[in-house]
């Protein structure tokens, strides 16, 4: 079984890597780093770091060298981030770890979530059906997006050869996303969210438009349904079960439900192009949500595409992470990778005993690898949590 822990580059910078892979191997019990090697921006907490207690780190850079010819005629150009221009080239230094007998090594991805280039690539970011554009979310629609997040998948797979690579947001986002001073005084329902993350750029319409999809229609409707819901004094739920209807909510208006069903498309033929264009040696896996199917992800397609697929099991009890790991492997198959991702964060985790609760599930037989977040953002005493979870 695989068992990693996600962990940001300054952590290994600030803790030093022998102590890193101390705690991973000796103290956590764990066989593989998944180490962040692009990345958006945030505020954290680092309770470990000698060196600072709040980080914020650079919005949408890279953590890697890249090889300069893989992205010489893209329009989608990377940012080195200033701690591996600075302080070295952490991952390089895991790989050779790795030969000499240390963790494996995983990289994890962020793919499509980036403000700092849709900032910068304006053009290639989702809009919503009134036009306005998510700044935060490049869209698996837009070739400049797909080709940044290709070249990102090659450059790192044949570049440095990790054991595998993990796949964050290569999808669309929802509306609500903890963007910088979020503001909502409507009180927007699961609906109205959900609404207001689907995209209607030129280019999702043009690709729909391609496989006979109608997307101007679909627009319409939820450009009026949005207009509606910000009319009302108060939030009133069009569909009280969403989202656990699923999209047969949307069945009786079939153009926007064909719509929906199309929106699967160009998520699952963007992971397909990155599982083709990756080192074969390296595995290929998506990082999903119980939900994922909100975002256009759908596991049993992309399954078929990839090496398999983290869920993450975050604010779930024991009971429901069990269902979780069932259907995902009914979904992935049986020959694909099923791992689970669990939060150490309080008060979700508020005692090793919770958490040795909800691993439990994921210490079957059909279940291939468990991943923990954070190494940086937690206690150094909640590795001997993990460990102990383990042994349950």
């Amino acid at each position: 079984m695989q068992l990693s822990m996600w962990t940001y580059p300054w952590d290994v910078q600030d803790l030093g890597l022998e102590m890193v892979e101390r705690d991973l191997f000796e103290r956590a019990g764990l066989n593989m780093i998944s180490l962040a090697t692009s990345y958006h921006a945030g505020r954290f907490l680092q309770p470990r770091s000698p060196r600072r207690k709040a980080y914020f780190p650079e919005d949408g850079t890279i953590y890697f060298k890249p090889t300069t010819a893989r992205w010489a005629d893209l329009v989608i150009q990377p940012k080195v981030a200033d701690v591996i221009t600075e302080g070295g080239d952490v991952l390089a230094e895991l790989i050779q770890r790795r030969e000499a007998g240390g963790l494996q090594v995983s990289c994890w991805t962020v793919c499509l979530h980036n403000t700092r280039l849709g900032m910068l690539y304006p053009q290639a970011v989702t809009r919503n059906a009134f036009g306005d554009p998510n700044y935060y979310n490049l869209c698996p629609s837009h070739p400049d997006a797909r080709a940044y997040v290709r070249a990102l998948a090659a450059d790192i797979t044949h570049t440095y050869k990790p054991d595998r690579i993990e796949l964050e947001s290569p999808s669309f986002m929802g509306f609500a996303h903890e963007y910088h001073h979020e503001k909502d005084g409507v009180g927007l329902t699961p609906e109205d969210d959900f609404l207001l993350s689907l995209c209607f750029c030129p280019s999702c319409l043009a690709r729909a438009a391609g496989a006979g999809i109608e997307g101007e229609a679909a627009r319409e409707l939820v450009k009026q349904w949005i207009a509606e819901a910000c009319e009302r004094a108060v939030p009133v739920r069009r569909f009280p079960e969403f989202p656990a209807s699923g999209l047969d909510t949307f069945l009786p208006w079939p153009q926007l439900h064909a719509y929906l069903l199309w929106r699967f498309e160009p998520v699952t033929s963007l992971v397909a192009e990155l599982r083709e264009v990756a080192d074969p040696e390296t595995r290929v896996l998506i990082i999903d949500l119980k939900d994922g199917w909100l975002g256009g992800c759908d596991l049993a397609a992309l399954g078929k595409v990839c090496d398999g697929a983290i869920l993450c099991a975050y604010d779930m009890q024991a009971g429901d992470v069990a269902g979780l790991m069932a259907a995902g492997r009914t979904a992935l198959g049986a020959e694909k990778f099923l791992g689970a991702g669990y939060r150490l964060f309080y008060p979700e985790m508020a005692g090793p005993e919770i958490l040795a609760a909800k691993v439990k599930p994921a210490l079957a037989p059909d279940v291939d690898g468990i991943n923990f977040y954070n190494y940086g953002l937690v206690p150094a005493a909640r590795l001997d949590w993990v460990r102990a979870a383990r042994a349950v």
